[in-house]
């Protein structure tokens, strides 16, 4: 509490970072294996927020796969929200905490 005033946890704990970066989710446990194009909004260490055209189940599992960094994570879906009709944000919940991610790009 502070001033008489409580705050509440936003449930983030990681600072995220704008960025921009083609990568494909790989749904684990689908069969076949679905694999969907998407491009990262912004990052963290432990986490992404990606914009598809597909929709993602909250609590499945996928994999990530982010090519310009060379990265090949485990991830659980924590939401999908409905951008528009053909448009979905999805929260990533990354199984280990990768610093790459919070460095700017290689290029």
């Amino acid at each position: 509490m502070w001033g008489g005033r409580m705050f509440l946890p936003t449930g983030r704990v990681e600072h995220r970072i704008a960025k921009t970066e083609v990568v494909e989710l790989l749904h684990v446990g689908d069969s076949p294996t679905a694999k969907v194009e998407a491009v990262t909004e912004n990052v963290s260490s432990r986490g992404a927020r990606v914009i598809t055209d597909s929709i993602c189940a909250p609590g499945k599992f996928v994999r990530l796969h982010a090519p310009e960094e060379r990265l090949k994570l485990p991830a659980r879906v924590v939401y999908c929200q409905c951008l528009d009709e053909r448009k979905f944000a999805v929260g990533l919940q990354l199984d280990e905490r990768i610093e790459e991610w919070q460095r700017p790009s290689q290029r």
